[in-house]
C-alpha cells in the first residue's frame, strides 16, 4: 500500500491545554474535520475513545456518498499534550494521526501530522482531501476556541 505523509505547523492563540481538550472530544470533529458530517457510538477505550463518524464525499455534481469511519482517539493530557489515533474507511484507507500541543509565548504550537495508507490509485485523491482539511484546521480551531 502506498503511503503518504503530511504536515502542519502552526500557532494559536490559546493555551495548550485548551487545543488539547477540544481536539481530544470525538463531537468536536463534526467540522473540525469538514468531510465529517455526524459522530456517533462513542466509547471509553483504554484512556481514550473509539468512535464511528460520516465522511461525506463529493463524487459528482450534487452525488455524495457517506463513507463510514471507524476511529480510535488517545490523548496524554501531562504536557506537553498529544493526541493521537487512527481512521479506517472503506476502500481500504487508513489514515494514522497525530497532534503534538505546546504552550508557546502567549498561545500554543501544534505539529499535525497525517499518515495515509491507500490502495494504489487512491493516494492522489485520499492525499489531496486530506491535506485541505489539515490545513484548514488552524482556521476552524481558531474560530472555535478564540470567536470571530
Amino acid at each position: 500500500m502506498p503511503t503518504r505523509t503530511l504536515r502542519n505547523e502552526f500557532t494559536l492563540p490559546v493555551p495548550a491545554r485548551a487545543v488539547f481538550d477540544h481536539v481530544r472530544d470525538p463531537r468536536s470533529y463534526v467540522g473540525l474535520s469538514p468531510p465529517v458530517v455526524a459522530v456517533s457510538d462513542i466509547q471509553p477505550a483504554d484512556g481514550g475513545f473509539r468512535y464511528r463518524a460520516v465522511e461525506r464525499v463529493p463524487i459528482v455534481r450534487r452525488w455524495t456518498y457517506d463513507n463510514p469511519l471507524r476511529i480510535t482517539l488517545f490523548g496524554d493530557g501531562d504536557g506537553p499534550f498529544v493526541v493521537h489515533g487512527d481512521v479506517a474507511s472503506n476502500g481500504g484507507v487508513h489514515v494514522d494521526y497525530r497532534y503534538d500541543i505546546a504552550d508557546e509565548g502567549a498561545g500554543c504550537r501544534v505539529i499535525d501530522v497525517v499518515t495515509l495508507r491507500t490502495p494504489f490509485g487512491l493516494t492522489g485523491f485520499a492525499a489531496s482531501r486530506a491535506r485541505a482539511v489539515q490545513q484548514g484546521r488552524p482556521a476552524v480551531l481558531a474560530r472555535r476556541l478564540v470567536g470571530d
